[in-house]
């Protein structure tokens, strides 16, 4: 949600303005505005969606996420490629720039925005749920990450050679300058409008496993929150709620991504399933799979208490008045 207000409202950040889309196309307006743009599009697209109590009921509205991934990859990659047979993309800095202790903490600042890209454990079993076929989760599991992992590569990879060492941490508020080919600013705005589309549409995938999480958590000896529509109503709308407050008060995507994937992410990821190994209830782990899980909860713990304190330090910094 904080993507979707930075692209269609616009940001500021280290004093330079990033337009929005529609910012751009109308001048500034109040119901152009952030919080403006957020409850229009929290009331219109993330509520409605959110009130399905199967997610299989979003297949429809998931593959179109996904055509409006591949369409935004195609326009960047185009792009880039244009850029790249008229001599208008110079060689990006391959290496990090480290030249200090502190940058090279920084580099793990990385790892928990990387962390936060893959974890996709909270989805797997309400979708194993819903198959005919339970067996077919692995297949399932395996395809998404397949394309995934191939979505975000390339994107990485057409978005760096696009802007080099000015990669924004959001590459979309990037898109808001002179691309100089023909057509600049119509695909501009085709990348941030058809991303900002692909979010609002994946949102109530990603809102549908944290929805039944926290009513288990809340209500362990509850029934079924598909048979309570009192219960079910006031968690989709509180957490919605909450969500949209943190997106119109939360200054970047990269700081949510870092704290997050520090925090909630690792545990997911890594630290949970780790302990369910080392707990053996049935006694199946090998020595190998004790090792490897003590190995993953250490590792984990390490680098992202790095990243932590890196991004708070960061933040800090930043936030300091200047002498």
């Amino acid at each position: 949600m904080i993507i979707i207000g930075d692209v269609l409202a616009g940001k500021t950040e280290d004093g330079t303005h990033h337009y929005g889309v529609l910012e751009g196309w109308f001048g500034h307006h109040w119901w152009n505005g952030r919080a403006a743009i957020l409850l229009i599009t929290t009331l219109g697209v993330f509520a409605p969606l959110a009130c399905f109590k199967r997610i299989d009921s979003l297949k429809f509205t998931s593959a179109l996420s996904v055509a409006l991934a591949v369409v935004f990859l195609i326009i960047t990659a185009g792009i880039s490629i244009m850029k790249l047979i008229s001599g208008g993309v110079a060689m990006p800095r391959l290496l990090p720039d480290v030249t200090d202790l502190t940058s090279f903490w920084n580099l793990f600042t990385v790892v928990p925005v990387l962390v936060t890209a893959f974890i996709c454990h909270y989805n797997v079993h309400s979708i194993q749920n819903e198959l005919d076929d339970p067996s077919q989760i692995k297949p399932v599991v395996r395809s998404a990450l397949m394309l995934c992992s191939s979505v975000y590569i390339m994107t990485s990879i057409f978005g760096f050679l696009l802007f080099g060492d000015d990669t924004l941490d959001d590459v979309l508020a990037n898109f808001d300058t002179d691309l100089g080919i023909p057509f600049g600013s119509v695909l501009n705005d085709a990348v941030r409008v058809s991303y900002a589309l692909h979010l609002m549409l994946v949102f109530p995938i990603v809102f549908y496993p944290l929805r039944i999480n926290i009513d288990g958590l809340l209500f362990p000896s509850a029934r079924p929150l598909t048979t309570s529509n009192v219960r079910f109503g006031c968690l989709t709308a509180g957490l919605i709620s909450v969500i949209f407050l943190g997106a119109n008060f939360i200054p970047s995507i990269w700081d949510a991504f870092q704290f997050t994937g520090a925090t909630a992410a690792v545990c997911l990821g890594f630290i949970f399933p780790a302990s369910i190994i080392l707990k053996d209830r049935h006694s199946k782990a090998t020595g190998r799979d004790t090792t490897l899980a003590v190995f993953m909860i250490v590792l984990a713990v390490l680098s992202n208490a790095i990243a932590i304190y890196s991004d708070a330090y960061a933040l800090f910094k930043k936030n300091a008045p200047r002498e």
